[in-house]
C-alpha cells in the first residue's frame, strides 16, 4: 500500500523541497476532508487520490497536477467551496480541482446525453488547461483498476465510457502507455470471457516462440555490434484489446496474428535511427511499402519513430521500430513528457503539447458550432481517428488528417471559408470528385467560388469532426434564412387577403404577438411559419386581432422560382413540373411541399387555408424536375440503348430506368427523367412517339 512518504520520496528525485512539501500539504488536507469516507472496496477515501497522484508521479507531472490529483474530489464529495482552496493552495490549483472535480450530473432525458454534456464540460476544461485532462485521465485510470467492486451493469457502462472515450483521448493526446491500459482493463471489464480466452493462448504462444524470439533479438544485436552502433533491443508484446480488434476487424486467426514477432531499438540520437534503419535492412529483407517514416513526419499526437518490416528467417514477419529515447518517453507519455522535458526558461508548448494544445482549440470550436451535446460528442469521437494521411497543399505545407479524409475535409482543415465555398478538387493537379478518399503524399488544390454552399450530400462522406460540424452549421443558417424568406412570403400573402402588409403593421402589434409565442425576433416567427410548424393564416389573424373579419380574395396565387432552396420540395408522389397547376401542403418541420392539384394524396385539405396554399410557377423558374413515364412497346433489341438515345436527342436526362414483361411480345418500362418544364416534357414524349414499336406512353401521378 503507496503512503504520502513514499510518494514524497519518489517526487524528491524531480521535484525541489517546496514543491513536494505542497503536494503533502495537499494530501493531508484531503485526508481531513474525506475523514470518516470510505470506497466500495471498504477502504479510506483517500487511498484513491493518493493513487491517482501516484499515476501523474509516473509521469513525472508537475506539483500543480499532483495538488490538483489529491484534492480532486474534495469540491464535490465533502462540501468544501472552491473559494477555500484558492486561499489555501493558490489560484492555479482550484481551477484544476475544478476542471477535474466529478462534472455535477444534470437531469437529462438520456444517459448518452448526460455522458455527453459532461464531456463538453470537460472539453471546456482542457481549454483552459490541458493538465485538467491528465487529472481526469489518472482519475480514470485508477477507477478502472478497481472496477471490480461494482455490480456488473455498472462495469460495463463505464469500461464502454471508457473504451469509447477515454482510450482515444490518451491515444490523441500521445500516451500510448495509459491508452494500452484502459483498452486491456475495459475489454476484460467488457468481455471477460473473450479477453481470459485470449490471455490464455498469448501466455501458451510466448511459451512456444521463446526460441525464434531469443534467436532474432541476437541476430539483431550483433548487427548492431558489427556496425559499431549503439542501440537497446527489445521484444514488443502485442495488448490483448489490440489482438481482438485485429481478429474481429481483419478477420484473423489468433495464429495469423501471434506469426508476426515485433522488437523496439532504441538509440542516443536521430541520426542513428536511420544508420540501424540500414544495418536491418540489409540484415533481412525490408517488405515493400511497409516502411513509415513517423521521425520526419510525426503523427498528430506526436509520436515519432521509423517503422519497417523485414523478412526473418524462416520467412517470419518481424516488424520493427526505430526511436530515441526521448521519442520512447514521449510515445509512452505523449503529452506527460512535455512537463518532463520542459526547462523553466522555455515555457513555450512545442512538439506533443502545441499539437495538443491545437486540438484543444479544435474541439472547442466544434463544440461552439455543434446544435447539442451529441451531435458534439459524435465529432468528437470521429475526431478520435488514430490513423492519418499525409497530404500537401500546392505551397508544399504538411496537412494531417484521418485516414478516408477526402478533399472537403481537407478544405475544412485549410479554413472554414475555404470549406464552405468549396465546389471541386484537383489531387495532384487533376480534377477529382470530392469524395474521393485522400493519400498519403498526394497534392490537393481546392477551386472555390464565391457565393458557393456547402451541399448536404457532402455529409455522407466527409470523415472529420471539423468538416461535419461546419456543413451543418452552414445548412442551419441557410435553411434559416430560406425559411424566413418563405414565412415572410407566406405571411404576406395572407395579410395581402386582408387588404394589409407586414410593414404597416404597428411595431408595438408585432412585439405584442411576438410575446404572445414567446419569441425574441420577428425572424423566429417568419422562421416558424417558413418550415410549416406555425400557419401564416392564424398569424396574420393574431397580428391584425380582428377575429370577425374574413379575408378578401388574395392577390392570387403564391409564385414559385425553383430557387426556394432547402425549406421548399417536390412531392415524389405526383412529381409536379412547372406548368402544372400546383398547390403548396405545409408540413411541420419541412417547410412547403410541392403537389399537383389533382394529386390524392391532398384531397381531403385541398380546400383548407390553414394547410394548403395556391400556387403557381414564376415565369423565370429555373432547375431540372423529375418525372416518371410508363412507356409500353413491342419487346426488340437494344430496346434500352434506343429509348436513352431518344431521350438525349430531346435534351432530356434518364435518372432510373426499370422494365418488366408484360407478355412475350409487350415490354413495359419505367423511365425517371428529368426535364426543365411541360413543353420540355412534351417535346421528350413527342420524340419517343417516333420509335417503332410504341403502343403507348402515360405520365405516371399518383
Amino acid at each position: 500500500m503507496a503512503s504520502i512518504d513514499t510518494l514524497a520520496e519518489r517526487l524528491s528525485t524531480y521535484l525541489g523541497a517546496d514543491q513536494v512539501n505542497l503536494v503533502r500539504r495537499a494530501y493531508f488536507y484531503a485526508e481531513q476532508a474525506h475523514d470518516g469516507q470510505r470506497r466500495r472496496s471498504g477502504e479510506a477515501y483517500v487511498t484513491h487520490p493518493l493513487a491517482v497522484a501516484n499515476i501523474l508521479a509516473d509521469m513525472h507531472m508537475d506539483h500543480q497536477s499532483l495538488m490538483a490529483a489529491m484534492l480532486h474530489d474534495v469540491i464535490e464529495d465533502t462540501g468544501i467551496a472552491k473559494e477555500a482552496l484558492i486561499a489555501q493552495f493558490g489560484e492555479t490549483v482550484a481551477d484544476l480541482v475544478d476542471g477535474v472535480s466529478k462534472l455535477t450530473q444534470m437531469n437529462f432525458e438520456t444517459k448518452a446525453e448526460a455522458q455527453a454534456e459532461n464531456f463538453q464540460k470537460m472539453a471546456m476544461a482542457m481549454a483552459r488547461d490541458i493538465r485538467v485532462i491528465l487529472v481526469k485521465l489518472a482519475d480514470r485510470l485508477h477507477n478502472m483498476r478497481t472496477l471490480e467492486v461494482l455490480s456488473g451493469e455498472k462495469r460495463r457502462r463505464i469500461a464502454k465510457e471508457t473504451l469509447e472515450i477515454y482510450a482515444p483521448i490518451a491515444n490523441r493526446l500521445g500516451m500510448h502507455a495509459m491508452r494500452v491500459e484502459f483498452e486491456d482493463l475495459g475489454f476484460k471489464a467488457m468481455h471477460p470471457m473473450r479477453s481470459g480466452l485470449i490471455a490464455k493462448a498469448v501466455k501458451k504462444a510466448r511459451g512456444n516462440r521463446k526460441e525464434i524470439v531469443n534467436k532474432i533479438e541476437e541476430s539483431l544485436t550483433h548487427c548492431l555490434q558489427r556496425d559499431e552502433l549503439e542501440g537497446e533491443v527489445v521484444g514488443r508484446e502485442k495488448h490483448l484489446y489490440s489482438i481482438y480488434q485485429k481478429m474481429r476487424g481483419k478477420h484473423k486467426a489468433f495464429n495469423e496474428i501471434m506469426d508476426v514477432y515485433a522488437f523496439r531499438i532504441i538509440v542516443d540520437k536521430v541520426d542513428t535511427c536511420y544508420r540501424v534503419l540500414g544495418a536491418v535492412h540489409s540484415l533481412y529483407k525490408p517488405l515493400p511499402g511497409r516502411f513509415k517514416d513517423y521521425i520526419a513526419i510525426p503523427k498528430a499526437n506526436g509520436y515519432q519513430s521509423l517503422h519497417t518490416t523485414l523478412f526473418g528467417m524462416h520467412g517470419v514477419p518481424i516488424e520493427i521500430q526505430i526511436r530515441t529515447r526521448e521519442m520512447e518517453e514521449m510515445a509512452n507519455n505523449g503529452i506527460a513528457a512535455h512537463w518532463l522535458y520542459k526547462s523553466s526558461d522555455d515555457e513555450q508548448p512545442k512538439g506533443t503539447h502545441a499539437r495538443a494544445r491545437q486540438w484543444v482549440k479544435g474541439v472547442l470550436e466544434m463544440q461552439q458550432r455543434a446544435g447539442n451535446s451529441l451531435e458534439f460528442i459524435e465529432s468528437v469521437k470521429i475526431d478520435l481517428f488514430p490513423d492519418e494521411v499525409y497530404v500537401f497543399t500546392p505551397k508544399g505545407r504538411i496537412m494531417e488528417l484521418p485516414k478516408g479524409s477526402t478533399a472537403v475535409d481537407f478544405a475544412y482543415a485549410v479554413h472554414t471559408d475555404v470549406g464552405n465555398s468549396c465546389i471541386a478538387c484537383r489531387i495532384n493537379r487533376r480534377l477529382a470528385p470530392l469524395s474521393q478518399p485522400l493519400e498519403s503524399g498526394e497534392t490537393v488544390e481546392i477551386v472555390s467560388a464565391p457565393g458557393a454552399r456547402p451541399n448536404p450530400a457532402w455529409l455522407n462522406f466527409v470523415v472529420t469532426g471539423k468538416a461535419r460540424t461546419h456543413i451543418r452549421h452552414a445548412l442551419k443558417q441557410q435553411r434559416r434564412s430560406e425559411s424566413i424568406s418563405l414565412g415572410e412570403r407566406l405571411l404576406n400573402k395572407v395579410l395581402a387577403g386582408f387588404d394589409s402588409h407586414l410593414d404597416k403593421i404597428a411595431a408595438e402589434r408585432v412585439r405584442g404577438v411576438l410575446a404572445e409565442y414567446r419569441m425574441e425576433v420577428l425572424e423566429d416567427l417568419l422562421e416558424d411559419i417558413g418550415l410549416g410548424n406555425r400557419m401564416a393564416y392564424v398569424v396574420a389573424r393574431r397580428l391584425l386581432a380582428s377575429e370577425g373579419e374574413q379575408p378578401q380574395s388574395a392577390e392570387g396565387p403564391l409564385a414559385i422560382r425553383g430557387t426556394e432552396g432547402l425549406v421548399l420540395s417536390y412531392a415524389k408522389c405526383c412529381t409536379p413540373i412547372p406548368g402544372d397547376p400546383i398547390v403548396g401542403h405545409l408540413s411541420a418541420g419541412k417547410g412547403m411541399v410541392v403537389h399537383l392539384e389533382s394529386c390524392k394524396n391532398i384531397a381531403e385539405i385541398r380546400n383548407n387555408p390553414e394547410k394548403c396554399v395556391q400556387l403557381s410557377w414564376a415565369k423565370d423558374v429555373t432547375g431540372e424536375f423529375n418525372v416518371e413515364l410508363r412507356v409500353e412497346l413491342e419487346h426488340q433489341r437494344g430496346l434500352i440503348a434506343l429509348l436513352a438515345g431518344s431521350v438525349n436527342a430531346a435534351d432530356g436526362n434518364i435518372e432510373k430506368i426499370g422494365m418488366d414483361e408484360r407478355d412475350g411480345r409487350i415490354s413495359v418500362v419505367q423511365l425517371v427523367i428529368s426535364v426543365h418544364d411541360r413543353v420540355h416534357l412534351a417535346r421528350v414524349i413527342r420524340k419517343l412517339r417516333t420509335l417503332m414499336g410504341v403502343v403507348r406512353i402515360t405520365r405516371v401521378r399518383a
